[in-house]
């Protein structure tokens, strides 16, 4: 596809070891990088997508899955912002199938907290009669980052969050010794109390969480 030649080709031409390094230090090393910081990574991908607009609109699954098959992580950011923009309330039901497999390839926090937040809370915001099953199995899933999902994919539904499927899901995970597992819960309660202080105080002060969990779920109450 000509979009994801003239991607690689700019990458390239604007690479940077000495930035990537400490990119991929950042990253425990799990990937390499171009060394190419967000600002530049964007501005690059924005003046492409004006140019091959119509064949990332047509393709952009294709494009995504594609892109993140790579090992570069700036055509991984690239693979989940197209989605994110060009999915948006145009999600199939056949596309968690692609939601899972973004998750569970190259996982590591940044890419999978986005997807979770953007992809997958988005997908179950069009198709709540999917809700409970996919969250089931990712829950149960003997990947974490798919558990990670499960908790994290309410962040900022507010007023909407399902509070019972919420706290069941950090029930669930609440004796994980995973500092990933541990950080969710955390932060998941912690963003829903916002809206609901009160239900969280209480579900947090019966249920035997982890300390750091805790901590995490209570620090603006």
């Amino acid at each position: 596809m000509n979009f994801i030649l003239e991607l690689e080709k700019a990458f390239r031409e604007n690479a940077s070891t000495a930035t990537a390094a400490p990119m991929e230090a950042y990253m425990k090393n799990n990937f390499p990088f171009f060394g190419i910081k967000t600002t530049p990574r964007r501005e690059i991908l924005k003046e492409l997508w004006k140019t091959h607009k119509e064949e990332i609109r047509q393709n952009s699954r294709a494009i995504a899955e594609e892109l993140f098959s790579k090992n570069e992580r700036e055509f991984h950011y690239c693979a989940i912002e197209i989605l994110i923009k060009e999915l948006k309330k145009n999600y199939i039901k056949d596309d968690i199938t692609i939601i899972e497999k973004m998750i569970i390839t190259h996982s590591w926090w940044d890419s999978v907290d986005t997807i979770a937040k953007f992809m997958l809370g988005n997908y179950l915001e069009l198709f709540p009669e999917e809700r409970q099953k996919i969250v089931s199995k990712f829950s149960s899933s003997d990947i974490m980052w798919l558990n990670r999902s499960a908790i994290l994919f309410q962040l900022d539904y507010k007023a909407k969050t399902d509070a019972g499927l919420l706290f069941s899901i950090c029930e669930q995970h609440k004796d994980s010794k995973e500092f990933f597992i541990q950080k969710a819960i955390g932060w998941a309660l912690r963003d829903y109390s916002r809206f609901n202080p009160k239900g969280v105080t209480e579900f947090v002060n019966k249920t035997d969480l982890k300390p750091f969990s805790k901590r995490e779920a209570m620090r603006n109450l």
